[in-house]
């Protein structure tokens, strides 16, 4: 005689590993476990009382590995992963290629390519939400043309991972030309800002929602100062009109707003003068800010998203101890994929801890727990998703990553959140899964055909090359060797 099973049926049961849970008490489960019905956590606890309690149809052994939230990137750029490497250490000359790039040398299959590329890379380092703004450079957007957004979401959505896709005008002036390639030849047009947010709004009404909520749109502006843009004075009635018009969409539609690049005194000012800042904004780099903008931050409850490895962070800080001390929500992210960094969240990290590290010459500056905050739950509150993701809790989506922690650069086996922070790296995910379904194992993509993939880049990238006119900015700098400088 058989005795009936009346545990509760599940589909998967995560157990038998180092829970890092990042809920509300920080709890770090030994021997842990993290039980997954349809696309939601429905449990998380010690492994022998979840095995009591439900019945899985799938159990997957974390001995020897953490498991984590999925990691969030909360600041990129669509286009920038086939743009690696261009220009080498000229950044002028980098810019100027996106910007040829972006409005003249790609097509769908660029937009399409790169996103499947970027989702791909971002899967394997444990990356399962990313922000991604459609195009950058210097704020020049694809947004003479819905189909680019189109191309750039029906990727990431067979890729399987969230994606935040930021659209909004290019930077002044307009019209700006650009130019549509199909099989049948190639057609310049130029684009004025009705157009452009006629395109994003289009945008919205067809991407945003996707995939049962993975894709998500959000509305960007380029960045404005007087103080550091006298150039652009001319243009600030544009820059003010957009505010106002692309504010009401996000009202309207219930969007998050971003913007890249603000600096000293840019915060303050978009607040004051364009109103910009809110508990639905989340603004990138933020270098050098004055009182005033962290106070504009304090009062809006806007959150601050900091790129550690970017250019703008050479350039100035971003005074993320300061913020957090302030009460502001700050994240980090990768500004990836180019010229020179990638969607490595755990370099991401270590290099956050250390850039604040010396510059107050203090190594207890940032704990490494509140790093990985910056990429899990405060990041999904930067984002305004911490309902959603961003810790292990029941009735969150099951966004789960496993890192090994059996490796040499590991070892011993100790202090968990300490390994994982300081010492982990994106080859070090062995498992990805986002909303309940496992697109990486083992190191192994399910979900797409990652050669097919890699062997496609190629062959964009070189139509990409031939249509820019830009091969010379693949040669390696004559002052690459030898020298303190280049």
């Amino acid at each position: 005689m058989t005795t009936e099973d009346k545990r509760e049926a599940i589909d998967t049961l995560i157990a038998n590993g180092c829970v890092i849970t990042m809920d509300p008490q920080r709890r770090v489960i030994e021997n842990g476990a993290v039980a997954v019905k349809g696309d939601r956590i429905v449990a998380v606890g010690d492994t022998a009382g979840l095995q009591a309690r439900y019945r899985a149809a799938r159990t997957i052994d974390a001995r020897r590995k953490a498991v984590l939230p999925g990691l969030i990137d909360s600041h990129a750029h669509a286009g920038h992963a086939m743009l690696r490497t261009i220009g080498g250490a000229d950044g002028d000359a980098w810019s100027a290629a996106a910007e040829t790039i972006y409005t003249r040398a790609s097509d769908e299959a660029f937009w399409e390519t790169e996103s499947h590329l970027a989702a791909l890379e971002r899967l394997k380092a444990g990356v399962t939400t990313g922000v991604s703004l459609l195009g950058g450079g210097n704020s020049i957007m694809r947004v003479d043309d819905p189909v680019y957004a189109r191309r750039h979401c029906d990727a990431v959505v067979r890729t399987g991972t969230r994606s935040i896709v930021a659209v909004g005008p290019s930077r002044p002036p307009a019209p700006r030309a650009y130019t549509r390639h199909t099989p049948d030849g190639s057609d310049t047009r130029d684009i004025d800002f009705d157009t452009m947010y006629g395109v994003c709004e289009a945008i919205v009404d067809a991407c945003h929602g996707d995939a049962d909520g993975r894709i998500r749109i959000a509305l960007t502006l380029p960045v404005y100062g007087p103080e550091h843009d006298p150039e652009l004075a001319q243009y600030e009635q544009d820059f003010r009109d957009q505010a106002a018009r692309y504010g009401a969409l996000a009202r309207e539609r219930g969007l998050t707003f971003t913007q890249d690049g603000h600096r000293a005194g840019t915060l303050a000012f978009a607040h004051r003068e364009l109103g910009l800042l809110g508990p639905t904004s989340f603004m990138s780099h933020s270098i050098d800010l004055t009182d005033d903008d962290i106070a504009a931050c304090v009062e809006t409850g806007t959150a601050i998203i900091h790129n550690p490895s970017a250019i703008m962070s050479i350039i100035g800080r971003c005074p993320v101890p300061e913020l957090i001390d302030a009460g502001v929500t700050v994240a980090i992210a990768s500004d990836g994929a180019a010229p020179d960094r990638g969607y490595d969240m755990f370099r991401h990290m270590w290099q956050c801890m250390h850039y604040h590290r010396r510059h107050f010459r203090d190594p207890d500056v940032l704990p490494h727990g509140k790093v990985l905050e910056m990429v899990t739950i405060d990041a999904a509150k930067a984002l305004s998703l911490d309902r959603e993701i961003g810790s292990l809790e029941a009735g969150k989506l099951a966004d789960v990553i496993l890192v090994d922690l059996f490796r040499p650069h590991m070892m011993p086996m100790n202090m968990p959140v300490y390994r994982v922070t300081c010492f982990a790296n994106a080859a070090d995910v062995c498992m990805t899964m986002v909303g309940g379904r496992v697109l990486m194992e083992d190191r192994r993509v399910l979900s797409v055909d990652e050669g097919e993939i890699l062997e496609r880049v190629n062959e964009v990238a070189e139509l990409m090359i031939e249509r820019s006119g830009l091969r010379h900015l693949l040669d390696e700098p004559k002052t690459l060797w030898g020298r303190s400088h280049y």
